[in-house]
């Protein structure tokens, strides 16, 4: 190995330690912040986050500048970093952003998705039934167990869209929307409407009813606007 090739790996070492302790950074900030304990417009000073999580000062500002493009940060000028508010008005910016991406790419996988597709959305539903039957508790919780399988629900149904980007958007989305997700499971007695929603809604999908499919999407994504916040102006058909 020539003297260049050894500098090199000397100096890409300590930056890939870097990406990492920024990465899990985020990932610790990020899970707290889904988990109520910083709130909305806490401000988030870096010598108290270094100390909290013991991770360093440069590492954490990286992770905080991660969280800021997932929505879930604002960046205050020279004044560092503060959770995003949550609002009536946001959540409606969130699920008409949402519903656009997610009817753009539920009509792609219509057109395109065969038996895998279908196959994927029905194993996806069937686990979320299952966590629920187990203990459905977790629903109102908001556990990170169930909201993976919810998760992973609503990106089965997108799965054979055929873009990445289509993907990612609705990954960011459904993160920023969590917050609002958390106010509405808490106020669900009984999982059992839960369940049937989503019951319906992959047997439209999957009978490849593309009107009808879209209908049902946009509503059912609309649903934690109303129940959240009441009745709405937001297009529920968009």
């Amino acid at each position: 190995m020539t003297s260049i090739q050894t500098e090199d790996l000397a100096e890409a070492a300590p930056a890939a330690a870097s990406d990492t302790l920024s990465e899990r950074a985020a990932a610790l900030i990020e899970r707290d912040i889904l988990a109520g304990l910083w709130l909305p417009d806490t401000r988030l000073g870096i010598h108290a986050l270094s100390g909290h999580y013991g991770i360093g000062a440069t590492p954490l500002r990286e992770g905080l500048s991660r969280l800021v493009s997932r929505g879930l940060i604002m960046a205050v000028g020279k004044k560092g970093f503060r959770v995003a508010s949550t609002s009536r008005a946001d959540l409606e910016d969130i699920t008409r952003v949402r519903t656009m991406v997610e009817v753009e790419a539920l009509r792609r996988s219509i057109a395109t998705g065969g038996d895998e597709w279908e196959a994927g959305i029905v194993a996806a539903l069937h686990r979320l039934r299952r966590s629920l039957d187990r203990d459905p508790e977790t629903m109102r919780e908001g556990t990170a167990e169930f909201d993976e399988l919810h998760k992973a629900f609503h990106r089965a149904l997108l799965a054979a869209c055929g873009s990445e980007r289509l993907l990612r958007l609705h990954d960011e989305l459904y993160l920023q929307a969590y917050r609002y997700r958390r106010v509405m499971m808490n106020r669900f007695q009984d999982p059992a409407w839960f369940l049937t929603e989503h019951q319906e809604l992959a047997d439209i999908i999957i009978a490849r009813n593309v009107d009808e499919a879209v209908s049902r999407l946009s509503n059912h994504l609309n649903h934690t606007l109303v129940i959240v916040y009441g009745e709405t102006g937001t297009d529920k058909s968009a």
